[in-house]
């Protein structure tokens, strides 16, 4: 049985609250369920170096997780001095995720960046802060429209993205971190609204596993995503 009884395909609660942080130019808080991100983006009027002059900007992202996210102590990678690969791994995926539904060209030579800081961890960090990410990018953005810093929208689609799995032989949406971490195939989809998949990433952790499951897998992740766009678009008028 799954926690909160979900069905095999059944997200988890999902909330969108935004306009969470005054003083960013779009933010929101996104929970999936127990996981919560605090996402915000700034858009700067500049570029890097080897952009200036090309007459397109950049998205770049961050990402970090609090040191009471975890069920233990999570430690600040500040300290270290260096960030692990999995974060340098994660926020490149938000990153290019969020690329992919901007025209670069239309943005000019501006760069939105977008932080997203996970809160609390139980299970798809990474797939909350792209979905949440593109809302506080879209809001950023929106600001910039109403306030005439820029002219044209350069969001050309919505993005989300959203976990799945095979654990016990089923096929389950939307993995809590239970499920993630006794998963035997464990995938992390990100999607466009009406253009296709921006990124796949599947890896069979204890198994191989085969075409039809993966086909399966893409079938469920779409007609569970169509919730979040609906949410997103929502959130965003």
């Amino acid at each position: 049985m799954r926690k909160y009884n979900r069905k095999n395909f059944e997200l988890r609660n999902i909330e969108i609250h935004k306009n969470f942080i005054n003083n960013a130019d779009g933010s929101c808080l996104i929970s999936f369920g127990d996981t919560r991100v605090i996402c915000t983006a700034t858009i700067e009027n500049d570029v890097p170096q080897w952009l200036k002059k090309s007459g397109g900007g950049w998205v770049t992202a961050e990402y970090g997780m609090l040191p009471g996210s975890t069920s233990s102590r999570n430690k600040r990678e500040s300290r270290s001095g260096k960030q692990s690969g999995r974060t340098m791994e994660i926020q490149r995926l938000i990153g290019r995720s969020l690329r992919s539904v901007i025209d670069l060209k239309i943005l000019g030579e501006k760069t939105i960046l977008v932080d997203c800081d996970v809160i609390e961890a139980d299970g798809g960090t990474r797939t909350a802060s792209i979905t949440g990410g593109f809302v506080a990018l879209y809001l950023a953005i929106k600001k910039q429209l109403d306030n005439g810093s820029m002219t044209k929208n350069p969001v050309v689609d919505f993005i989300a993205a959203l976990s799945c799995g095979v654990v016990n032989n089923e096929i389950l949406v939307d993995l809590d971190y239970n499920e993630d971490s006794t998963a035997e195939v464990d995938a992390n989809f990100v999607l466009t609204k009406t253009s296709g998949f921006s990124e796949v990433q599947a890896s069979g952790e204890e198994n191989t596993f085969s075409s039809e499951t993966l086909i399966d897998m893409l079938k469920h992740i779409e007609k569970a995503c169509e919730k979040i766009f609906k949410l997103q678009e929502d959130v965003t008028r």
